[in-house]
């Protein structure tokens, strides 16, 4: 007999009635002083008591019983698949003990995803360090070589010691620029960096960006294009020397990974109340599957590439911490063999 059953209550209630009843019953015999009723009804009192009292006790352990059992079961069956779980909770009734599983259930898929996303969170970090590993190992120990060779007797040979030591200021240009671009980030990602805002030209500062990166854009035969008058003054209101980090990074990706006799075009759009920036080439592009974490920190479409060109792997992680300072945004989007572009918005001036 289950406590929440219709009949079962039925039951329990009309025993309380006749126990009720026959008290009163016992008291009016008492008051008319009749032995025989008293005993017999003082009888059957303790008989329905132990009775109703074991009954009772019988239905209560059975009930809590059951529902903690549902309870534990809904705690197991984290494994379930989705459609297990529904027909699971079809099961449960609607009173507040059930109410409770039902929220159990969804305590523990939350904790679930909470548990599923600090997973992820630990892949990443070991990934990113790993990484950190493997920018820093490397630089160091080509200054190794370079100075334990010099130590060895290599600065008397005036072949290599001028080589070794420019080949280990490269490395330690190569430490500097990644311990730079680190604590960029860090700060960042912490707070500490204010935008210092103002109104610029920003056709203007592609312009000296161009002028910046022309020795390596003639070395790539890379030619610079404006999207429009480049005389045509193009006011934002944003961080110069930020967006100029921006415009580099994204200038310098362009020509790093651009064909031979390519081209590398800034383009500017009027969206209202911003204007969108745009970087494109017409280079080796990239492959979709990569375009998700192409901001992510060190990550590199083309490890090996990558790597052989330069640079720290950090250059888009620092362009969307700029953009995103800015509350604006960045999208990038590239077909393999066709060329990338990658776009931002900035507050007009």
């Amino acid at each position: 007999m289950k406590f929440n059953n219709p009949r079962g209550l039925s039951f329990i209630f009309s025993l309380s009635i006749v126990a009720f009843f026959t008290l009163i019953y016992s008291l009016f015999a008492l008051l008319n002083k009749n032995p025989f009723n008293i005993a017999a009804i003082l009888t059957i009192n303790v008989l329905l008591f132990i009775f109703s009292y074991l009954l009772l006790k019988n239905i209560l352990e059975k009930l809590i019983f059951e529902k903690i059992k549902v309870i534990y079961k809904i705690i197991q069956s984290l494994k379930l698949t989705r459609i297990e779980k529904k027909a699971l909770r079809s099961k449960l009734g609607e009173d507040m003990i059930n109410q409770v599983s039902r929220d159990v259930m969804d305590w523990a898929e939350d904790q679930k995803a909470e548990i599923e996303q600090l997973r992820k969170a630990e892949a990443y970090r070991r990934e990113f360090l790993a990484n950190v590993s493997h920018e820093i190992k490397t630089p160091i120990s080509n200054i190794q070589g370079y100075i334990s060779t010099l130590v060895s007797g290599g600065i008397e040979d005036q072949n290599i010691n001028r080589d070794f030591l420019l080949k280990t200021e490269k490395n330690i240009d190569r430490l500097i620029e990644l311990v730079d671009d680190l604590d960029i980030i860090s700060r960042f990602e912490s707070g500490e960096v204010q935008m210092v805002k103002s109104r610029f030209d920003i056709s203007a500062l592609t312009k000296e960006v161009f002028e910046f990166l022309e020795d390596s854009a003639k070395a790539a035969n890379i030619k610079f294009i404006f999207g429009g008058d480049e005389n045509n003054p193009v006011w934002v209101y944003a961080d110069r020397d930020r967006i100029r980090q921006v415009l580099v990074n994204l200038v310098d990706n362009s020509v790093k990974y651009g064909r031979k006799d390519g081209r590398t075009k800034v383009s500017f759009y009027d969206m209202d109340e911003n204007y969108l920036i745009e970087v494109s080439d017409n280079g080796i592009g990239i492959e979709e599957q990569h375009i998700p974490r192409l901001f992510e920190r060190f990550y590199r479409a083309d490890k090996h590439r990558s790597r052989s060109e330069g640079g720290t792997g950090l250059g888009l992680a620092i362009v969307k911490h700029i953009i995103e300072a800015h509350e604006q945004t960045v999208n990038v989007r590239s077909s393999p063999k066709i060329g990338s572009t990658f776009s931002f918005t900035l507050k007009k001036g």
